[in-house]
């Protein structure tokens, strides 16, 4: 194979045409087969073969910077950067990481994963070159696949504008984010310039008034007006320079020879310039070219010969999908809000049933936050479905724009917690600490699928402030109508004779059921909460966690500032005279890498024999304690 030569941006630059289409489709062949194994994201790396390779032909990474954005489209950059040999470990517990990491490659700049981010790394990559005297390396972006839906790419555009920093922004335009791309600019100008119906008729009409005696050549540039002033209606070039960033385009992202003129072209630009290139997203592939909704954007393992089966959402994000149908049925001011991501969160089935009341913005999140909180200034309840890492892009909106107007806001809040492979800017660990900061704000987190319903019908009934529902990826835990709690109560789980008093949170309230069993073989009873409203705090769950010598609260979310912080600091405020000690169990104040998300738990000490062993630990301390305060008493 061909691309076992290639171990470097510089083998590429050797290879002919004719090798390079060659080579193209070796990766996509590698590409499709690599990822049947291991999971991940395919549909938009099929679509970026042909731009990566004119990429790295053009310039000379890593000393001219190539940075990518969304990074979940950096494969074929990974693998042409002398990581073939690794991609068996993508996205496994000490191999690959899904997205470009610093600590993997001098190639990889920018750890990115979130969206609409790296114009703004471009820009100050530019100035501290510019500033440096390094005016011999170029900084190269690479946004699309939904990004230039999100606000910071257009505040980067307009500074990049202002300064005039020399970047090339590479605009991969495959009409799509996770699904299709929400937006005028996205839609309208690529179909038009590379309709092939519009480009024949226009080049008849040229011919033919170009040969009308005697008038022809003026006739011919007056279409040419008539065509220029449409063009500038449905087409973004107007648009980038009247933000001061020079404009080409659209090109055939899948044309090699072109892009590579045109880029070296545009690498001699003295300003920001863009060069939008037109990819099919999932292209090769028949099963992602077939797949109307999202072209294969993510998978799991599947078998290469067939493609992935149909995604359906499980677990929590199907008990919320059937839990909205329900209360969008009720109730015709429930609306659904999604940042280009209503599958995934479970909307679909909402949205099949009652498209106008879904509402997609795009990659842009703080936008949704506020439009929320104007919905319900107008008499609406929304309800903003949303990843955890993806919620943190919108905290000041959630802040000002919703908690310091009281606007009864729901947010449903998906992969909350561990998630995984993703890595470590796609764990749900700050969705706790940040929202039980918000004056007014209702935090609640499901321990079972059945919890989400009754859950989203407490929150819905909530006027008076925002309510936060919060639920992990993957299986839904499934229990009786017994196990079942109700409104801002916790739930007690399991009643204990010892000292020791659980207090858990959501998905962790099954691992403090197992630490109690546990416990019990040695002896020690401990009573188990399903703290079910991490905010406000149930007193009667409180009172109770006072009569003991010990409380754990475990949570599946950053330690500091979480709930057991909000926790300990209630139980503290207390009058009793003797106060239990309070251990708290959660992440620590790191970044988590990516593994299997059971793996990651265990590994820090949140399963089962995790808070059991927490638990014990704690006790010789306990005792420590009590003897040390009966001898100042005796004495």
């Amino acid at each position: 194979m061909l691309l076992d030569s290639i171990n470097s941006p510089a083998d590429l630059r050797r290879l002919t045409p004719e090798q390079l289409d060659t080579l193209a489709a070796e990766i996509r062949h590698f590409i499709v087969q690599s990822v049947s194994v291991t999971g991940g994201h395919l549909g938009s790396n099929l679509g970026v073969v042909e731009l990566t390779l004119a990429i790295h032909r053009v310039f000379d990474s890593p000393r001219d910077v190539v940075l990518w954005d969304t990074g979940h489209q950096a494969y074929v950059h990974k693998i042409v950067t002398g990581r073939r040999d690794r991609f068996d470990t993508l996205r496994q517990e000490g191999g690959l990481s899904g997205y470009p990491l610093r600590s993997e490659s001098p190639h990889d700049w920018v750890e990115n994963s979130h969206a609409s981010t790296i114009l703004s790394y471009a820009d100050g990559l530019a100035t501290a070159f510019h500033l440096q005297g390094e005016a011999d390396r170029r900084v190269v972006a690479v946004i699309g696949d939904g990004s230039m839906t999100g606000g910071m790419a257009y505040e980067a555009l307009n500074n990049l504008g202002h300064s005039g920093r020399r970047v090339l922004i590479v605009l991969n335009d495959n009409g799509r984010s996770y699904a299709p791309t929400v937006g005028l600019l996205a839609a309208g100008a690529t179909w038009l310039r590379l309709n092939p119906s519009y480009v024949k008729n226009r080049q008849r009409v040229q011919r033919a008034l170009r040969g009308v005696p005697l008038v022809g050549e003026h006739l011919e540039r007056g279409m040419e007006g008539v065509r220029a002033a449409f063009r500038e209606y449905v087409h973004p070039d107007g648009f980038f320079e009247a933000l001061g960033v020079r404009y080409i385009g659209p090109v055939d992202g899948h044309d090699i020879p072109t892009l590579e003129r045109l880029l070296a072209q545009a690498s001699e630009y003295e300003g920001p310039i863009v060069l939008h290139a037109v990819t099919q997203k999932g292209r090769g592939y028949g099963p992602a070219e077939d797949d109307d909704e999202k072209c294969l954007h993510d998978a799991p393992v599947f078998d290469p010969a067939t493609g992935p089966p149909v995604w359906v959402p499980v677990g929590y994000t199907q008990a919320f999908a059937d839990a909205m149908v329900a209360v969008g049925e009720r109730d015709p001011r429930v609306m659904a809000i999604t940042a280009a991501m209503a599958g995934p969160t479970g909307l679909r089935p909402f949205q099949d049933r009652w498209p106008r009341r879904l509402v997609d913005v795009g990659i842009a999140e703080q936008h949704a936050v506020t439009a929320a909180a104007g919905m319900t200034m107008g008499g609406l309840r929304p309800v903003v479905a949303i990843y955890s890492t993806f919620l943190m892009r919108a905290v000041d909106q959630i802040q000002n724009d919703v908690g310091l107007h009281r606007q009864p806001v729901v947010f449903c809040i998906d992969r909350a917690g561990v998630t995984g492979d993703e890595g470590p800017s796609h764990h749900g660990l700050f969705d706790l600490a940040a929202l039980t900061k918000v004056p007014g704000m209702t935090v609640l987190a499901p321990s079972s699928a059945q919890e989400v319903q009754v859950m989203l019908d407490t929150a819905l009934a909530i006027d008076d402030g925002p309510v936060a529902i919060r639920y992990p990826k993957g299986s839904a835990r499934q229990v009786g109508p017994d196990d079942v709690g109700a409104g801002l109560r916790a739930r007690l789980v399991a009643r204990g004779a010892g000292d020791v008093c659980i207090l858990a949170v959501g998905k962790m309230v099954e691992a403090a059921e197992e630490a109690a069993r546990l416990l019990a073989k040695e002896g020690l009873e401990a009573t188990v909460w399903d703290v079910r409203v991490v905010k406000p705090l149930d007193p009667a769950m409180l009172d109770d966690a006072a009569t003991h010598a010990l409380v754990v609260t475990v949570e599946d979310g950053i330690r500091q500032g979480g709930a057991g912080s909000l926790i300990a600091d209630a139980l503290s405020q207390r009058d009793d005279h003797v106060l239990p000690r309070v251990r708290v169990l959660g992440v620590p104040d790191e970044y988590i890498a990516h593994a299997n998300p059971a793996r990651i738990l265990a590994q820090l000490g949140l399963d089962g024999p995790g808070i059991a062993a927490s638990v014990l630990a704690a006790l010789p301390t306990l005792a420590a304690r009590a003897e040390a305060e009966s001898e100042v008493v005796g004495g």
